[in-house]
């Protein structure tokens, strides 16, 4: 600690406390919080990179999970819309929800337990900065429901022409696989780019980024989420007939077929 510096009236005086790890350090909140509980007088503020962090990390820690119900209620609401269905919006934030969560998983084992750290240009573990949880999970929230938008959609237009439950799944993963393949092989590479930035917080990002696009695509997109459905079958497409008649309708495949004949045909492939 240095000896305080002190304004020319004496009516302001600063002191510079320099603790002995950085500002992301897990012992740096406990450092900030005891400073404030204790040692500040009446009056005084502490201020600094290691307050800022600490402040500005549980700032996001508290908006962090508002921010994703608001974002998922909104999506499940949407694609009830869209799809007509409560089961299907379920299965796609919960698809979402687990891509995200691999990603948040994969950074603290590569960048915080270590696992990763040579191979990144990095000489030991290092935390994960509080910084890219909230614009990861915007991300790839977005892409994640992109493909699942861009899958349901040829599932449903084949379940309302056919009214195939399992059929439908086939044909709507062969028709759209290589498409979501493509694009999330195009998404890996330029997030793999920003991994090879020297910044940590660009080289943390672009790692989540790429692994959790990698996996929605591979093991969630193309894998579990078509053998979900084939097994709930008819199910997908439920929704309860007091909803059906309050919910809009939108025709997602445009005029190719009437609105009349698939509500026509629809029931009657869930008899």
């Amino acid at each position: 600690m240095t000896p305080p510096q002190v304004s020319p009236g004496r009516d302001a005086a600063v002191l510079v406390v320099t603790p002995r790890y950085g500002p992301q350090d897990e012992r740096a909140p406990a450092v900030v919080d005891r400073i404030r509980a204790r040692e500040l007088p009446p009056g005084a503020e502490i201020t600094g990179l290691t307050a800022a962090y600490v402040d500005l990390s549980r700032s996001l820690s508290d908006r962090l999970w508002p921010m994703i119900g608001a974002v998922v209620a909104t999506s499940f609401v949407m694609l009830m819309i869209v799809f007509r269905s409560l089961v299907a919006p379920l299965k796609a934030a919960a698809m979402n929800l687990l891509s995200i969560g691999a990603a948040y998983g994969v950074l603290t084992a590569v960048f915080q337990w270590g696992w990763g750290a040579g191979p990144l240009g990095l000489p030991h573990g290092v935390p994960v900065s509080s910084l890219i949880l909230l614009p990861m999970f915007a991300v790839l929230f977005g892409v994640s429901m992109d493909y699942e938008v861009f899958l349901l959609s040829r599932v449903r237009e084949e379940w309302l022409r056919h009214g195939d439950a399992r059929g439908s799944v086939s044909s709507g993963l062969a028709a759209t696989g290589r498409v979501i393949s493509s694009a999330a092989l195009i998404m890996v590479a330029v997030f793999l780019g920003f991994a090879a930035d020297p910044g940590l917080v660009i080289k943390q990002m672009g790692v989540g980024l790429a692994v959790a696009v990698a996996l929605d695509a591979t093991v969630v997109r193309l894998v579990l989420v078509p053998a979900a459905m084939a097994l709930l079958g008819r199910a997908n497409w439920w929704l309860p007939k007091p909803l059906a008649r309050a919910l809009p309708e939108i025709d997602l495949h445009g005029a190719a077929e009437p609105a009349s004949a698939g509500r026509e045909r629809e029931p009657s492939a869930a008899r």
